[in-house]
């Protein structure tokens, strides 16, 4: 079976990505907001609940940008849809992940980063984030479908 997750793009009026600081397995790494999807809902929905526990912030979902498939022994058969979204209201603050109790939080930072900041840091998932998401904003198509979610 299938394990789903998403993770959201999100820009601010200064062209900046919003990223977060998770630890996990001993390390400190950055990635755009998001997480599993729940039994019994979509792909848009795990987004919009996702950015909102662990940013605050209320988004409308628009582009799938990327859908990444993963199919391991270990890890089983997973997929993460990439998506881009604009905030539509709530206040940037460092949420939590309901999962886990409140000293085994993952969560670290939240901030919105440049292209050039992004790049500077020592890690990044995916690292598609340093170069190929922002050919995408700068040129409103790339070469991998992109589809207008309605």
């Amino acid at each position: 079976m299938w394990i789903g997750g998403v993770r959201v793009v999100i820009l601010d009026e200064e062209n900046r990505i919003l990223m977060v600081r998770q630890f996990h397995e001993g390390r400190d790494f950055w990635l755009v907001p998001g997480g599993g999807i729940e039994q019994g809902e979509t792909s848009i929905a795990a987004a919009e609940r996702e950015v909102r526990e662990e940013t605050g912030l209320e988004i409308k979902v628009g582009k799938l940008i990327w859908h990444v498939e993963e199919v391991s022994g270990a890890r089983g058969m997973r997929f993460v849809n990439f998506f881009l979204a604009d905030i539509i209201g709530g206040e940037l603050r460092l949420g939590s992940d309901p999962e886990f109790g409140e000293d085994g939080q993952v969560l670290r930072e939240v901030a919105f980063m440049t292209k050039e900041e992004i790049r500077a840091l020592p890690e990044v998932y995916p690292a598609s984030l340093r170069d190929e998401v922002w050919e995408i904003i700068e040129k409103g198509k790339n070469d991998h479908p992109v589809y207008k979610i309605k």
